[in-house]
């Protein structure tokens, strides 16, 4: 059981905002800020360099944590700057060749599907979509066949599109990627802090995420799980700097053993103390409670604007997560923005251009996202209701 009243005193803004935009970017709780701020100030005492091996324990501490809410070992943990940088990352270590099949669904994050476009321009692959089912969210059937048809080189999938409240069945493609020797990329970057995540039963390679979302940690500080497969297969990311590999001989380097291979030296190590804490902050609640929470609470928000005339939730999917998203025909967009600052509410709102497939075929050209997180109350999300 979440202790809210605890939850909200931890958690500074609470005091004189209604934030439920916790999948832009949450507010953070005090030991994140108090992780942050010792560092910086540490390192501002003595040095970075001398801070960074003074703290060295702890900043160890991050692999260690991000693999108990993984379900798997410290050396598959890379840090990254952010969920594209380490989407990126695995993307640029995956050696394609021209026509190889990259296979996603409809409701994959616009960088990513941006990502896949300059892959087709540069080196001519090719992209495929599975089909939807009717309840919404990607036909498994569809991907079983497209696998026979295809033989993908690469299967990506967005766990929790940033544009609905779907959530994916990662597990199930998982085990059809783990029979067909298929590489697998899971974005869980609205996933990640919103609900358990464990690689053994997801079967990815690769699975990417950001803190500054349901993790409720820094902006500026992403991770990439890289399997062991992924490490046998020797698997680099396009640009390895001196912290992925030695330099051997005068045109030899060797590159890390670890997932290590995927990071850069030079990193915000307050940051990363202020991630570990976000992790651990989570882990101590529980995934479990964290997530019936946010569900309660988002299926809270789904029932107060289905009771709006006029307005439409668009979520669908036969399993809804913590993102609302609705519309309005004929509204005022202008007028309903300031209407929320107005009354403090922070909420946002997304474009065609952020979902283009999604928003064609539900025959709208904007959204509203109310997101919210397990220290928001009822009664906040009543006063977001009423703004609409």
């Amino acid at each position: 059981m979440l202790n809210i009243d605890q939850l909200r005193t931890e958690t500074l803004g609470c005091a004189h905002k209604i934030h439920l935009n916790n999948a832009g970017a949450a507010l953070s709780s005090q030991p994140v800020i108090q992780a942050i701020q010792a560092y910086f100030d540490l390192e501002n005492q003595i040095g970075g360099y001398e801070a960074m091996m003074e703290k060295s324990e702890e900043i160890n501490g991050f692999y260690a944590a991000l693999s108990r809410l993984l379900n798997c070992q410290s050396h598959n943990i890379a840090h990254a700057t952010s969920a594209t940088d380490a989407y990126s990352k695995a993307l640029s270590s995956i050696p394609f060749q021209k026509d190889d099949v990259i296979l996603t669904t409809d409701d994959d994050y616009v960088s990513n599907q941006i990502a896949f476009f300059v892959l087709q321009k540069r080196i001519g692959v090719k992209l495929v979509r599975a089909a939807k089912n009717k309840e919404g969210g990607v036909d498994i059937n569809s991907v079983a066949d497209l696998i026979k048809k295809h033989q993908p080189k690469l299967i990506a999938i967005t766990h929790v599109p940033t544009n609905s409240g779907l959530i994916q069945d990662i597990e199930s493609i998982g085990e059809m990627c783990r029979k067909n020797n298929i590489l697998y990329l899971v974005d869980a970057c609205q996933s990640a802090g919103q609900m358990p995540l464990d690689v053994k039963k997801i079967h990815c390679d690769f699975l990417t995420a950001t803190f500054r979302k349901f993790l409720r940690g820094p902006r500026g500080v992403g991770f990439l799980y890289a399997s062991d497969k992924v490490l046998r297969m020797g698997l680099e990311p396009i640009f390895p700097d001196l912290s992925a590999g030695i330099w051997t001989g005068k045109n030899e380097y060797e590159l890390a053993q670890t997932a290590k291979r995927f990071e850069v030296w030079e990193r915000n190590y307050s940051l990363i103390l202020g991630a570990r804490a976000a992790v651990e902050y989570a882990l101590d609640l529980g995934l479990e409670n964290i997530q019936k929470r946010v569900q309660f609470l988002a299926n809270y928000t789904r029932e107060g604007i289905g009771s709006i005339p006029d307005w439409r939730v668009l979520d669908k999917g036969k399993n809804l997560c913590g993102i609302v998203t609705a519309h309005r025909e004929n509204c005022d967009l202008n007028h309903l923005k300031q209407a929320f600052v107005n009354q403090n509410i922070n909420v946002s709102f997304a474009s065609k251009t952020n979902a283009f497939i999604d928003m064609d075929e539900k025959g709208v050209d904007w959204t509203l996202r109310i997101a919210p997180h397990y220290y928001n109350l009822e009664s906040e999300i009543d006063k977001a209701i009423k703004v609409m």
